[in-house]
Order: C-alpha cells, then structure tokens, then sequence
C-alpha cells in the first residue's frame, strides 16, 4: 500500500497541472489582475496567496504578451520578441517566491523588461508589514518567529527591518501631514497630551458633521508649551482647515492650549474644559476620606440645566473646601466657566457624554500606547513622531462614529454652519 504522503503529493501535482491547463486556455480573465500588479502603488500580496504559483506564473505571461504580442509558432517576427524562459524571484510582503519568468529581447536593444515581474520584484509592501507587525507587539528580536514562514522563503536581515521600518513610518509621518481639512466639514477638535520618554506628543483628533473622527495631527516637544501648541494649530490651518469659524475644542485645561487657540483661531471660539482632568485634579488635593463625596457633588452640578445654577453649585463646594482644603477649592475655581461652556451653548443633552471630556482622543491613545510599548529608548523627536504617527493611523481604523451622531445637526447650527447641512442631518 502507498504511503499517505505520496498521495497527497501526486494529488498536489495533478491539481497543479489542472490550473495550469486552465490558465492557459482562459488567460483573458487574469487581465484585470495583471493591470492591479502592474500599476498598483502596494503589491496585492493576500490575492496573489490565493491565485497560487501556476496563475501567478501565467500573469507573467499574459504580461510579456501585452509587451511583445502573442507567441506564434514559426520564425519570430516584431520588433520585441519572446526569448524563452527562466528561473526569478518575485517580492510577496515578507518573503520571494521562485517563478518561472517569461523573457523578452528588442530586435537591436537587447533584453526587454516585463512589466508584471519588474512590479512584483518590488518590496514595496514589506516595509509596512513589518511596521504593522511592530506596532502589534512584535519586537525586532522576534521577527523572525513572527513573520509568516514559507518553503520558498529567504532570510531578510535585522538592518532591512530597522530602514523599512523606518521608511514606512516617515511615510505614514508625511501623510499624516498631507491631509487636506479643507472638504470635510469639522465641527470638534479634541487635543490632549502624551509623554514618550522626554517627549510629550500633542495630538489632535477631529470630529466632522457626520460624527466620524479623524486624526488631524501631532506635534512633539519636550513639554505641552504654547509653541507646540501653535505649532500643532499652525500645521492645521495650513492644511486647509478654515479659522473664519466656530468650532468646539475639547481639552485638558492647559493654559497654552487656550492661549495657542485664541492666537490662531482667535478669541471667540468655544472651549470646554474636560471634566474628568478637573476631577483628578481636584481630587489630588483632598484626602482619601473626602474624595468620593466631593466628587458626587461635582459630577451632580455638571448635570444641570443651566451654566449658571453649574457654576453656583460648584462656587458652593468649593467655599465648603477651603476652610481646610484651600488647594483643592482654589484647583476647582480655576477654570470654572469653561467647565459649562455645552449649557451655555445649549448643546443637547445627548452629546454631553462626549463632548464633557477628552475621553474620545485618550481612549485611542491607549491604543497608542500599546502599539509603542517595545520602543524602549526614543533618540529624537523625529523618532517620536514617526512611531506615533504610524500607531494613530493604525489605531484610526477602528475609530466609530461618536455617541449622540444624529443631533449633531444641532451643534453645527450653533457653531454657524450651513443650514442646509444642519437640516440633512436632522432628517438622517
């Protein structure tokens, strides 16, 4: 009796011959993939895993003969002919696959490239994959155990990692700072801090009409200072976003953040303090024993109807506080009226959850955090930026639309925003 693994290689083999045959007779269905491999800016490797090694191989084919014409039986005619075949090496994410390859020879010039192979030769989707696999938890020591594993797969070195990685981040870095603002219609701007070693990353993240959020942008600087601050709104205004309207900003209380505000958007515009800092804050001045009723009374004053009644409750905790807790009243006070800026525009009660704190930009930034953990020494800013740049595009993708979306039609209409839009969203 045979032994199992004899079957399954003949079976392997016929089914092999079976594609071929196939392939063969109905080349003009692969077309549509020899144009996607020849033009597309990132090699499909998922597709081309699946369409296996025969119809990979016959892609060439069908490529060279876009090139040279069919090959016909007899004496070659043509300026760029068929000149048989050989043994190559095509590019897929992290490994190369042996093919057999079609060549092609001018008339007078000499060898003639075929266009399909010279684009899969090209790794130019491995330096994202191996970003992708770093900003998941990969470190560079266990690349190698992590990397997906094939028979016809030769090594790439440790320094290949470090410089695709490396180009991949500072092109995800520069498209980040592409991003145009002008065409999407902003309503939120959310901005928050987060420290790498010695370097705090400011980010910003957006908010349109509809209720998706984007990532804006993100400036690195040793401290949350007003001049990253402007450097950040700066970047954004020269990415289109207008500064002849309203928008909401959503932030942590810094006194640069407002100031970097007032001076590029200017004076008017709306800030909301984010409760949540306020409450730490306050909350580090008290003791243990005194912490969960205070932070009752607060939670209860920013759940009233009105700016001001807010402020009198608040007023009124913060007199109880400073017969003994002067710190903590004087943490509570400073600030105060921005901590009411959703009643005092009269934002609807259903969009309070996510416009009271900077809860949307740092539930992300733990996404972030988790992409960045293997970093364990960061030389310079521009290392800083790179990284975070990749991990916030990443993390991005799985950013939904906020709690509250369908009223934000009412947000837009207070910030001064078309009607027309306003309207289309209270319908949808």
């Amino acid at each position: 009796m045979k032994k199992p693994y004899h079957m399954v290689a003949r079976a392997a083999q016929e089914s092999a011959a079976v594609i071929e045959e196939f392939c063969q007779a109905n080349g003009q269905i692969l077309l549509p993939l020899v144009s996607l491999i020849q033009n597309a800016s990132q090699v499909v490797e998922a597709v081309i895993y699946e369409i296996g090694h025969q119809t990979l191989e016959q892609i060439l084919v069908l490529s060279a003969e876009q090139v040279a014409g069919a090959r016909t039986p007899g004496k070659a005619s043509g300026e760029i002919r068929h000149h048989g075949s050989q043994a190559g090496r095509v590019q897929l994410a992290d490994r190369k696959m042996k093919v057999k390859r079609p060549r092609l020879r001018h008339k007078t010039e000499g060898e003639v490239k075929v266009p399909a192979y010279e684009a899969l030769r090209q790794d130019r989707g491995l330096g994202q994959h191996l970003l992708g696999a770093l900003l998941r938890g990969v470190s560079t020591r266990e690349y190698r155990e992590v990397l997906p594993q094939m028979a016809e797969t030769v090594g790439v070195s440790r320094s290949a990692i470090s410089r695709k990685v490396i180009e991949a981040s500072a092109e995800q870095l520069q498209e980040l700072q592409e991003r145009r603002w002008d065409k999407i219609e902003i309503l939120v701007i959310y901005i928050d801090g987060q420290h790498f070693g010695g370097y705090n990353v400011l980010s910003a993240v957006g908010v349109d009409v509809e209720g998706k959020k984007h990532i804006m942008g993100i400036a690195a600087g040793a401290t949350e200072n007003a001049a990253a601050v402007k450097g950040l709104l700066t970047r954004l205004r020269e990415q289109g976003l207008p500064t002849d309207r309203q928008y909401l900003f959503i932030v942590d209380g810094a006194k640069a953040l407002r100031a970097g505000i007032e001076e590029v958007f200017g004076s008017g515009q709306p800030v909301q303090r984010c409760r949540n800092h306020k409450l730490e804050n306050v909350m580090q001045e008290l003791p243990k024993e005194q912490q969960s009723q205070t932070r009752n009374l607060m939670r209860a004053a920013w759940k009233v109807k009105t700016a001001e009644e807010g402020e009198k409750r608040l007023e009124q905790i913060a007199r109880q506080l400073e017969y003994d807790h002067e710190s903590a009243a004087r943490s509570l006070r400073e600030g105060m009226k921005e901590m009411f800026t959703l009643q005092r525009l009269q934002i609807p009660a259903t969009l309070h959850k996510c416009l009271a704190t900077t809860n949307i930009i740092e539930s992300p930034h733990s996404g972030v955090r988790r992409r960045t953990h293997n970093v364990s020494r960061w030389r310079d800013s521009a290392m800083v930026e790179r990284w975070v740049a990749s991990a916030w595009l990443l993390t991005e993708k799985h950013f939904r639309r906020i709690d509250g979306h369908e009223h934000l039609w009412a947000l837009a209409t207070i910030l001064g925003r078309e009607p027309v839009t306003a309207n289309q969203e209270k319908v949808a």
